[in-house]
């Protein structure tokens, strides 16, 4: 059995050593559905670079109407803020701290229910750029518009990959086809889900939310919000070794950053 990490040497890896596909086609199991809450932090379409966020994370949750309104009940009980919807910031306040820890450890309501992708946009603009033009030779400001000139609309956009590697996480683990319910969206038009259905067999739907009413959506933009903000702290050299110790369980794939 493998040894739990020591969080105090816990360390997230260095995203520019780090790059990940889009998973290969897998067969439909249609079987079983499973169905997941998923939410984004920190997207700003195919602007990759320049933009107000350096990290790009996607969650999602597999918890029901029922098991979630608690999550976000207890968060209230602890937090007792007035806001009429809670946020990640809620949480990564210090003096909430000992809620955040809560969420994400062991004993919280996501043990073994919930995963997160993190991107670092540098990276993937910069692996996109080397893949069209062999090297980096100038300002990635210039290869974002360029790259978002050539290319067909969205090509860039994190999000998408982010979905087909979602259904291809919870369908390997779940034995099923997965039903998503996601949060809006105006980039997740009919013709991008149909799309992505073509793409990902094992997409048995995807719905769009608005968060304010369903709750899984909540719980999964709290997680999403949380590692992206921990994420970028880590980037700039200010690493949360205790947060990040935790979040590790719920980080999808072999490495913590895609590309």
């Amino acid at each position: 059995m493998r040894r739990a990490e020591d969080p105090a040497r816990a360390r997230v890896p260095d995203p520019r050593r780090c790059a990940s596909a889009v998973p290969r086609p897998w067969p439909r199991l249609p079987d079983v559905l499973i169905e997941i809450a998923c939410d984004e932090s920190g997207s700003e379409g195919e602007k990759l670079v320049g933009g107000v966020t350096a990290v790009f994370a996607h969650a999602g949750v597999r918890l029901s109407h029922e098991e979630a309104a608690a999550c976000v009940a207890s968060l209230r009980r602890m937090i007792k803020s007035p806001a009429l919807e809670y946020k990640a910031n809620h949480l990564l306040r210090e003096k909430n701290r000992w809620a955040l820890l809560w969420f994400l450890g062991p004993a919280g309501p996501l043990a073994g229910r919930a995963r997160v992708q993190l991107v670092d946009k540098r990276l993937l603009l910069a692996s996109r750029v080397r893949a069209e033009f062999g090297a980096v030779t100038g300002p990635l400001e210039h290869y974002n518009d360029l790259l978002r000139a050539r290319g067909p609309r969205g090509t860039l956009d994190p999000l998408f990959p982010a979905i087909l590697r979602a259904v291809a996480q919870w369908h390997f683990s779940g034995g099923g086809s997965v039903s998503i319910v996601h949060d809006q969206q105006l980039s997740l038009t009919d013709g991008r889900i149909r799309q992505l259905k073509k793409l990902a067999p094992g997409l048995e739907s995807l719905t769009l939310v608005d968060s304010q009413h369903d709750a899984r959506v909540q719980v999964a933009d709290f997680l999403a919000g949380i590692a992206r903000r921990v994420a970028e702290d880590e980037l700039n050299g200010r690493p949360d070794r205790e947060v990040i110790a935790l979040l590790r369980p719920f980080v999808a794939g072999p490495r913590m950053w895609h590309a």
